[in-house]
């Protein structure tokens, strides 16, 4: 019993040292920032690959289901209009959704990255189970972003087959031979990410401001 205890007391220490962080959003905004989509219920896979290699730099899932999150496994985007709680974002709005995108899709010096979204429509109910299954694990550590998804994956019903490994292109490679996967691809610039009073500067970080 007192070494559980201990290993309880430590995990904190352990996960911060790792990289993870314990971001835990209060009540309050959770609910005040929920945002419940009018398109179709789906699961999708955002995918931040590298210019000119092709390189995988990043893995999230945009998940819709009775409200639409970001699972944002070890990721760097914050924003006070989207909530975090353990690597999920609330709020997630089509603007908000937007913002996201558009601050990975960046060709600034060095950092050149485009994103893809692959969306697959399904019933609400595994929507839901996807969110639920993001929410229950856990901070990523840095570099586990691929690993920390499928393990979100497995745990829902039609994904249970999404392979393990650290390899962002991997499990998009995977998530492609799922049926009816639609694609979108953003780069950076796209007038589809046209966000109104959410400015992503170019150094990365973003700006509020009034029109």
């Amino acid at each position: 019993m007192l070494r559980r205890i201990l290993i309880a007391l430590a995990l904190p220490l352990l996960l911060a040292a790792c990289g993870a962080d314990n971001i835990w959003a209060s009540d309050d905004a959770v609910r005040a920032a929920r945002y419940r989509s009018d398109e179709p219920p789906s699961i999708s896979l955002l995918t931040v690959i590298g210019i000119p290699r092709g390189e995988g730099g990043h893995t999230a899932l945009l998940l819709n289901g009775s409200q639409q999150v970001i699972w944002d496994p070890a990721g760097s985007f914050s924003h006070p209009r989207a909530p975090e709680r353990h690597d999920v974002l609330y709020g997630i709005t089509p603007q908000m959704r937007n913002v996201y995108i558009d601050y990975h899709a960046r060709d600034v010096g060095k950092e050149r990255y485009y994103v893809t979204l692959d969306t697959v429509q399904v019933p609400l109910e595994v929507a839901d189970a996807a969110i639920r299954s993001a929410e229950m694990q856990g901070p990523a550590n840095k570099a586990f972003c691929a690993n920390a998804t499928t393990s979100v994956l497995r745990r829902v019903p039609g994904f249970q087959q999404a392979p393990g490994g650290f390899s962002p292109l991997r499990t998009r490679e995977w998530f492609l031979t799922l049926p009816g996967v639609q694609t979108s691809t953003f780069y950076d610039g796209d007038p589809r990410l046209v966000h109104g009073d959410l400015l992503r500067m170019k150094d990365g970080s973003l700006r509020t401001y009034d029109r």
